[in-house]
């Protein structure tokens, strides 16, 4: 099983170790690409601050991220699952897992990302600040400078089992499974059961969640119609349905009572 997460805006601070090496990076394929983005976001913050923050879209109170980014090749690094805060991260907890459990997530998350790309959880980097919908002026939209390496190295990463895709719209525009793998691939909503609508805090919160029960439970479906069985013999109550064509991926609601 391999499961796609978004990353956090708000990140921990960088660590006090080695510097970033892009070579222990996994997913040695986008290793150029990484490169690229790292070269122009430096020197994007190194120079005019101002334009700077209004190409990343900072707020006047992030004006410090930009001088974060500045450091970025001399900053200490920390695994990414420790770097990566926020809803999602807290409800997943890392930190609480076993080690058969964070085992487990070594091998299987994926964590997408403006300027890395997607990384593991145990990749080192520094704390940053690029999300996924920047147009950066010398590469354009990251959306778009991702595609293509994507599409080379995320198919075999993915091999031929499960893709349990949980990012948002904005990290999903990087890569998108294809073909015989879009059928293997299910994306998960998160409804409040009373009114069937999306809400944002507690989706995050529960697909948080579940990973932690899927990775504590040492659960390997598949495939989406064996994911149903397991979320719901985890006591999870979900919806979902075979595409109607082939190539497509399944859709599947995880419906919840309360919300907090």
């Amino acid at each position: 099983m391999l499961v796609l997460l978004p990353p956090s805006e708000g990140k921990a601070s960088s660590g006090e170790g080695a510097p970033l090496n892009l070579e222990s990076l996994s997913l040695r394929g986008l290793t150029a690409a990484r490169e690229a983005v790292l070269t122009e976001l430096v020197e994007l913050c190194t120079g005019d601050g101002e334009k700077a923050r209004e190409v990343l879209g900072l707020s006047e109170g992030l004006r410090g991220e930009v001088a974060k980014n500045t450091g970025l090749r001399t900053a200490g690094v920390r695994p990414a699952g420790e770097i990566y805060t926020g809803v999602l991260y807290d409800a997943l907890g890392l930190a609480t897992l076993g080690p058969a459990a964070r085992k487990r997530a070594a091998d299987s998350l994926l964590v997408f990302s403006g300027l890395w790309g997607a990384v593991r959880v145990t990749d080192p980097i520094p704390s940053y600040r690029c999300s996924m919908g920047v147009k950066l002026p010398g590469l354009g939209a990251l959306a778009g400078h991702w595609r293509a390496p994507m599409a080379e190295v995320l198919p075999e990463t993915a091999g031929d089992g499960l893709v349990l895709d949980l990012r948002s719209s904005a990290y999903a525009a990087a890569w998108r499974p294809k073909g015989e793998l879009a059928g293997r691939t299910a994306t998960v909503r998160v409804l409040h059961a009373p009114t069937r609508k999306v809400v944002s805090h507690f989706n995050k919160a529960t697909k948080g969640r579940m990973v932690w029960s899927l990775l504590t439970a040492g659960a390997a479906p598949g495939n989406p119609a064996e994911l149903v069985d397991v979320l719901r013999e985890l006591g999870y109550v979900v919806e979902g349905e075979a595409p109607g064509r082939a190539g497509k991926a399944w859709s599947l609601d995880v419906l919840v009572e309360e919300i907090h």
